[in-house]
């Protein structure tokens, strides 16, 4: 027996008095933060940087007041300003057509047809496509589709272009405009039932070429108004 025991090992205890039980290596557990979350103070001055800076940017009108920068707004209307004389050119070139009409109205010669032809052919030009009955074929079909064929009004649209749609500057130029329409109408049907070689049928035509130019002067100073020349 004392035999077989001394062949068994005798194991060590797994803690002696001189020992101390060894620390497991802890594994590191790594946990994501929670985000941070604005506080109201953060947020608040978040804000007022944000507020500071945008009223310090370009865009801000006090901003440009200072520095004597104008805004868009007044940048486009200096443009348009500045390129009237090309906006009001119909409106001049229609004067003249008029004016060479009442000039041909006062010849003392007999009015021959091709003088009448001429006389209309004028009226036409000066109504720039703005009386519906006396458009070409090809602008009527322009105007049917929606495409606005009358010059003047495209006068009116372009120099009112900044102005509210109830802004009474671009009402009145509206509607000097409807009476000017009118007015160029009248004087096509004038012609075609006249006999141009009664005095009392050209002082007619004649007076009423001479309202339709008195309805110009009015409509150049309502487009002049929207502009503010």
């Amino acid at each position: 027996m004392l035999a077989m025991a001394s062949l068994i090992p005798i194991s060590q205890p797994l803690f002696t008095s001189n020992t101390k039980p060894q620390t497991p290596i802890a594994t590191a557990q790594t946990s994501d933060l929670p985000p941070r979350i604005l506080s109201r103070r953060d947020t608040i001055l978040f804000s007022s940087a944000a507020s500071l800076f945008l009223s310090l940017s370009p865009t801000n009108p006090a901003y440009a007041f200072s520095l004597g920068i104008s805004g868009p707004k007044e940048w486009l209307k200096d443009q348009k300003k500045k390129s009237s004389r090309f906006l009001l050119a119909p409106i001049d070139a229609s004067r003249e057509a008029l004016r060479s009409a009442y000039l041909s109205l006062d010849k003392e010669s007999e009015y021959t047809d091709k003088d009448l032809e001429n006389l209309q052919n004028l009226f036409k030009t000066s109504a720039r496509d703005c009386v519906p009955k006396e458009r070409s074929s090809l602008v009527d079909f322009q105007s049917k589709t929606g495409v606005e064929v009358c010059t003047f009004k495209l006068v009116v649209k372009n120099a009112a272009s900044l102005l509210d749609d109830k802004d009474p500057l671009k009402l009145e130029a509206e509607n000097i405009l409807n009476d000017l329409v009118r007015s160029f109408g009248s004087l096509i049907v004038l012609t075609n039932g006249s006999d141009m070689n009664l005095p009392s049928d050209r002082k007619k035509i004649a007076d009423a070429v001479m309202e339709a130019i008195s309805y110009l002067d009015k409509f150049e100073k309502g487009v002049k108004d929207c502009l503010e020349i």
